[in-house]
């Protein structure tokens, strides 16, 4: 026996489903946004979304279900029992907008998840597919909500002054009357925060980490893929042995070692023990690609007359741009991102990363906005290369995971 038998069984608890979720979402929206109350109603949302997705499998048609969702809110809200419970000081422009929100979010996530859902009797098949396209929908807003909500607030954050943030600490909405004075944090960090030098250090370590990383992880790599020597294996499954060790447990020999070594709060230091973290990923990376390359172009490039260096040089290392590419990437990142390691090694401002700059205004004595900005500072950067080199490191990162 189905547990929904026909349309009219499972549309109601879709809709309500999804309703709260609507809700929700532009409560969420309009409260950041104007620092303004907005919170949905459960139980009125919950009947609320039940009928309309009765009503769905009737119109057939999104536009009117937006139309429809848009002045029940409205009437609904100006009646006192709205699904979107508004603040009384809100006003007249944020409710309309915020009812607009609420018509086009509901009312074409319904039309959608019911699409071709028959107004009778349905297969379990055709309840499923329903099923998916609401769990498909959640899925967006959950993880789009769990990315864009903290950056949203840092950002926001940054702009605000101090006053406005003693006020009023929930409120992201922005005082565009301010002008260039919106960016006053990002200013006073690169005038009186020396935050310019911090990025250039991070990009300096990041790049030589980069570049020793792949200096000792090629031939390591491309040893375990194609040589044979004895304890190939043993060393193959061991590459990623150091991290079942936490980092925070090496820490106290690290200081150590490096305190008597006079290599605490020195950039050299930092550059000698970042890529013993990177090393390891990057070999194992890097194996698995090497494996997936045609051992016969290799083979050949040997027939010709060329020693093994100059085949990996000619041949294999043009073949794996697109892993060596990736790699790095990912290499940088962990090197800009680290965090640990320079707020043990490094004392001095003048030689302080990034991640170690931003760690120095988490203090009572500097404004939180200060603290966001940098956040920011050290954020975007790195998001922007990782969004514009995404498919390069999707296209290295499978490459190896086919051999041909």
């Amino acid at each position: 026996m189905r547990i929904f038998p026909n349309a009219v069984s499972l549309a109601p608890v879709l809709g309500a489903l999804w309703a709260f979720i609507a809700c929700a979402s532009v409560a969420v929206i309009m409260s950041f946004s104007t620092g303004e109350p907005f919170r949905p109603d459960p139980l009125i949302t919950l009947g609320f979304g039940a009928v309309l997705a009765l009503v769905a499998l009737q119109a057939r048609s999104g536009a009117i279900l937006v139309l429809l969702v848009a002045i029940a809110a409205f009437v609904m809200n100006a009646s006192g029992f709205g699904a979107l419970v508004i603040g009384e000081d809100v006003s007249m422009t944020a409710k309309i907008i915020a009812c607009g929100m609420l018509g086009v979010s509901l009312g074409l996530g319904l039309d959608k998840i019911l699409d071709a859902l028959p107004n009778g009797t349905i297969s379990r098949h055709e309840a499923e597919e329903a099923i998916i396209r609401f769990l498909t929908g959640f899925g967006y807003i959950f993880f789009t909500a769990i990315v864009l909500i903290p950056f949203y607030v840092m950002v926001m954050t940054s702009l605000k002054s101090q006053s406005a943030l003693l006020q009023n600490p929930l409120d992201f909405s922005l005082d565009l009357s301010r002008g260039l004075g919106l960016f006053r944090s990002y200013f006073e960090l690169f005038g009186q925060f020396n935050f310019g030098t911090y990025l250039w250090t991070s990009f300096l370590v990041s790049v030589i980490t980069v570049l020793i990383t792949l200096a000792f992880s090629i031939p390591g790599a491309y040893a375990v893929a194609r040589l044979r020597f004895r304890g190939r294996a043993a060393f193959s499954r061991s590459i990623l042995l150091i991290y079942m060790v936490p980092m925070i447990v090496l820490a106290l020999p690290i200081y150590i070692a490096f305190s008597v070594t006079g290599l605490r709060n020195t950039l050299i230091g930092i550059v000698l023990i970042y890529p013993v973290t990177t090393i390891p990923v990057a070999l194992y990376m890097l194996q698995g690609y090497f494996r997936g390359l045609p051992a016969e172009v290799e083979e050949a490039g040997l027939m010709d007359g060329l020693n093994r260096l100059q085949v990996i040089w000619k041949i294999t290392l043009p073949l794996a741009l697109p892993a060596l590419a990736s790699v790095s990437l990912y290499v940088f990142m962990i090197a800009w991102n680290e965090f640990l390691l320079a707020f043990m090694l490094l004392d001095d401002p003048s030689k302080f990363t990034l991640t170690r700059g931003v760690a120095m205004l988490n203090s009572s004595e500097i404004p939180r906005e200060h603290l966001m900005a940098g956040a920011v500072i050290a954020t975007v950067p790195v998001m922007a290369l990782f969004l514009g080199l995404e498919k390069f490191m999707t296209k290295g990162l499978t490459a190896g995971s086919v051999k041909g």
